[in-house]
């Protein structure tokens, strides 16, 4: 990993938000996970009863040399609601919160800037908060890679993943992987 960075936000579900970065140019990888509660080892029943304190998060590693901490911050707060609190659309509970969780690589500074952006540009206030350090825990296999396997056949994502892409292409055209 020698060169990369990483950077851990929870913008609602982690499928939505880990198939946005897959697609995101100089993202090595998107990983699903749980961050931010009191349980340790959480499992995905019991982050999404809502007890255990835990977001449903991604951890994108990315190179700073293709694309700014800045960038994946901004694509992160354009490609979800972030005036929603604990909600994402129909996801309602805390494990679905607006969240930017600080890391050796992230510091409050960066994430502070970003919601500033994104409020002057759009007018209003994301109720985005700024959490951690905390304890990162990989959601289960079946998680990883969610929308380029079982996701595109569940009519869940097929209702909010796509219009998620279509923003960030439209958003960010130049942050988008061509193939």
């Amino acid at each position: 990993m020698s060169g990369l960075q990483q950077a851990i936000v929870a913008g609602g579900c982690f499928w939505c938000t880990e198939a946005v970065f897959r697609d995101v140019v100089g993202v090595a990888d998107v990983e699903s996970g749980y961050i931010g509660g009191t349980t340790e080892n959480p499992n995905y029943k019991e982050v999404c009863s809502g007890t255990t304190g835990h977001a449903e998060a991604i951890r994108v590693t990315f190179d700073p040399a293709v694309i700014s901490l800045a960038d994946i911050l901004d694509v992160f707060m354009g490609t979800h609601d972030p005036t929603q609190l604990n909600r994402q659309g129909n996801d309602i509970g805390t494990q679905y919160r607006s969240a930017i969780f600080l890391s050796d690589d992230l510091d409050r500074g960066a994430a502070e800037a970003a919601i500033g952006r994104w409020n002057a540009e759009n007018g209003a206030m994301a109720v985005t908060t700024i959490e951690g350090p905390a304890t990162w825990y990989p959601a289960e296999g079946y998680h990883q890679e969610y929308w380029e396997g079982e996701g595109q056949r569940n009519p869940y994502c097929l209702a909010v993943i796509p219009p998620k892409l279509q923003k960030l292409r439209k958003s960010f055209a130049a942050k988008v992987k061509t193939d």
